[in-house]
């Protein structure tokens, strides 16, 4: 196929067929083990107990989001408003904040 411009010249153009393009599709989920599903449903109820106590101040909550790769989960401090990153905390960390927390309450 050719175009032409508008001075008269033919530019030649190789167009393909969508269905011919090369698909790329997501890496396939890591399927977490049982152990690893516990860790994260303990490690999610510990992420809300520190946001209703607000740990970390009104404007700013810890989120969970799940590694596709490892199967682990990802704890980040985000702003609220702006939902900007301010840092990644370690599980371990977090599982020590609502431990201690819970302990202050009980």
């Amino acid at each position: 196929m050719a175009a032409v411009l508008r001075n008269g010249s033919k530019i030649g153009m190789d167009i393909a067929p969508l269905h011919n393009a090369p698909q790329t599709s997501a890496p396939a989920p890591v399927s977490a083990s049982a152990e690893q599903q516990a860790q994260n449903r303990e490690l999610i109820q510990a992420v809300h107990a520190i946001n209703a106590a607000e740990l970390f101040g009104e404007d700013s909550e810890l989120t969970f989001a799940l590694d596709r790769k490892t199967g682990r989960g990802l704890i980040r401090l985000v702003r609220r408003k702006t939902r900007e990153v301010m840092r990644e905390i370690s599980p371990e960390d977090v599982l020590g904040l609502a431990d201690a927390r819970q302990r202050e309450d009980g």
